[in-house]
């Protein structure tokens, strides 16, 4: 019985592994176009032509999105002339403009409860973030949690 049970929790991780992953063709393609609004900010993709942009797909609400938090403020500091843009699909603008007050959040950030974005790019489970290179095409998709000031990461960007 316990190697059933180990194969279905296999099964289940694989299935779900490959899910986060299942779109590879993106990278190489042209990023989708969106203009979003929350009332406060708006963000226009196609206003960022011609920079490298960091599409970070997150919430307050995920622990691996705050986990990264840190690391995406510090690249921040870092490497301006990289801009990050942050969708988050938090429903409650009063908890999400509240979490970025307390975390010092000061790079540009949306909220999109519809999660309209998400479902654009195919994001399902979030963060996942795309590296949009300054001709607006997608060169790299990261998921799940990330440090933004490794070595590996900031070479790749300034090589944009």
């Amino acid at each position: 019985m316990r190697k059933v049970w180990a194969g279905v929790v296999l099964a289940m991780l694989l299935v779900a592994g490959c899910d986060r992953g299942s779109h590879p063709h993106q990278i190489g393609t042209v990023a989708p176009e969106f203009t979003v609004s929350d009332g406060v900010q708006t963000i226009d993709l196609s206003k960022y032509r011609g920079h490298t942009v960091i599409l970070n797909l997150w919430a307050t609400w995920c622990p691996p999105c705050i986990i990264e938090l840190p690391s995406l403020i510090q690249l921040h500091h870092q490497m301006p002339d990289v801009d990050i843009i942050a969708i988050s699909q938090d429903e409650d603008d009063a908890v999400y403009r509240r979490f970025l007050v307390q975390h010092n959040i000061d790079f540009l950030t949306v909220r999109d409860p519809t999660t309209r974005i998400n479902r654009l790019y195919g994001t399902k489970q979030i963060p996942e973030s795309y590296v949009i290179d300054k001709n607006g095409m997608i060169r790299r998709k990261f998921v799940s949690a990330q440090d933004w000031t490794s070595p590996e990461i900031m070479s790749y960007l300034k090589k944009l």
